[in-house]
């Protein structure tokens, strides 16, 4: 394990070393077969799985909403594993039960909700895909007991930057994709309040109840956040239920200097929130919290096993929140935030959240973009240069971040993510998380990617 860890935080090492599939398949080895292995084969077999992974502690590991390594987490991820217990009654799990509890509470506290409810869940989608549904019976309690046959058509709307959790969640709730009403976003990536009253028209024209709108805090491309009051103001004339994914965004909430990026998330309903990404607690830890107060979670999902949430216990069965949850057993997540929070406090998560923006201005500043720690840009490689209005220009502009990739990937020195989006074509998309990394990285970054395209 220290091995592991070294070298996956080294920036001397590899933040991949890539093979083919064919090549990797024949490496690993990863046939299963009637006799077991002697134990010095088998740890072979853990160092190639170290050796060929991708490093995503390493510094340079720009390429997805996660990154880094919190030891204090880490810990008590390990610690977890080692107890194997499942969080849904205080009988099997007491520790667990009131350190979500906690959790939880200073959570909501930090969203600005004295009182409420919530729950860990298996990622952001998930946890989206619980506030809908609670949405749903907070609008429909029928549902539950009668199905969707004894509910009107119901509208869903959320931004074209949105997480494409919500399409999912639709058709897994069976609500349907094409009630899910795609709001414009204005140049920065955030909902245009006056577009979404007008799609609510556009759905109650078309006989839909609108009731329930997703509200964004910090996009997964852009970074961008959307106006929380006044899709606040809307929801509330439109008696509708407004959620929050801020998985990505929801940290800021720790930073006094930049928590102005989520004001009136408090008039939310529900929010989500991913402590494994910014705050690197780890995968996986993500929350949905709730403003209400009338037991709505509880009530949404019980089935009232039997054999398992009686009520003649002789302790406070109100401590088993297992029935709250669409899992019967389920992973304890609270643990690693839980260790870390205690171990660097608020305060220390708070500075997490600064070093991260403060790094993301210093690339912004060499490259004059973005709102938040996405930083979004295009490469021009010199052939390009200067013929911005030829007509070859944007298709042979599509063509330079998957190749600089290929090449970034084979070479083993970083990961960043590209994509095309709303009709630009394929960009870079730098995410600084990590508290490892310092300014030397991001000049590296920058010069990784100049060298890496200088020839095209």
């Amino acid at each position: 394990m220290e091995e592991i860890l070294h070298k996956g935080t080294d920036s001397e090492e590899k933040v991949c070393e890539w093979k083919d599939p064919d090549q990797l398949r024949a490496l690993l080895d990863l046939d299963l077969r009637e006799h077991g292995e002697s134990h010095k084969q088998l740890l072979q077999r853990v160092r190639d799985v170290a050796r060929y992974s991708v490093k995503t502690c390493h510094p340079r590991f720009f390429n997805q909403l996660f990154a880094g390594v919190d030891y204090h987490a880490l810990t008590g991820r390990l610690l977890t594993e080692t107890l194997n217990t499942s969080q849904y009654t205080y009988e099997v799990a007491p520790v667990f039960v009131l350190m979500e509890e906690e959790v939880l509470c200073k959570l909501r506290s930090l969203v600005g909700w004295s009182e409420g409810d919530g729950i860990f869940c298996p990622g952001g989608s998930m946890s989206n895909m619980y506030a809908m549904n609670v949405a749903r019976y907070w609008a429909f309690p029928q549902v539950k007991t009668q199905g969707l046959w004894a509910t009107p058509r119901m509208a869903i709307f959320t931004s074209q930057q949105g997480h494409y959790s919500m399409k999912k969640a639709a058709a897994f709730l069976g609500i349907g994709t094409d009630n899910v009403f795609i709001v414009q976003v204005d140049e920065s990536g955030s909902m245009r309040p006056e577009d979404l009253e007008a799609k609510i028209v556009q759905a109650k024209s078309q006989d839909a109840v609108p009731f329930f709108v997703n509200a964004t805090a910090g996009t997964t491309v852009q970074g961008a956040f959307d106006p929380l009051n006044r899709i606040a103001d809307i929801s509330e004339r439109n008696g509708m239920w407004m959620h929050v994914d801020a998985a990505w965004g929801g940290s800021v909430l720790f930073s006094k200097k930049h928590k102005h990026l989520v004001a009136g998330i408090e008039r939310a309903n529900s929010v989500t929130w991913n402590p494994h990404k910014m705050l690197l607690a780890g995968l996986q830890c993500s929350v949905v919290l709730f403003r209400d107060t009338t037991n709505l979670l509880m009530h949404c999902h019980s089935a009232k096993a039997t054999y398992l949430f009686q009520q003649d216990k002789f302790y406070d069965t109100s401590l088993d929140t297992g029935d709250k949850s669409i899992q019967c057993g389920r992973k304890v997540d609270c643990l690693k935030l839980w260790l870390m929070w205690k171990a660097i406090g608020t305060h220390g998560l708070s500075e997490r959240v600064e070093k991260a923006f403060a790094l993301a201005r210093y690339l912004m500043h060499l490259l004059d973009v973005g709102p938040f720690v996405n930083v979004c840009f295009w490469f021009i490689p010199p052939s390009l240069r200067g013929k911005e209005n030829s007509a070859d220009y944007q298709e042979s502009l599509s063509k330079v971040a998957p190749v600089i990739k290929e090449r970034m990937m084979k070479r083993g020195t970083m990961m960043v993510g590209y994509q095309p989006m709303d009709g630009h074509v394929n960009f870079f998309r730098m995410v600084v998380v990590s508290p490892q990394l310092t300014t030397k990285d991001m000049d590296f970054f920058l010069d990784e990617i100049e060298d890496l395209g200088k020839d095209l």
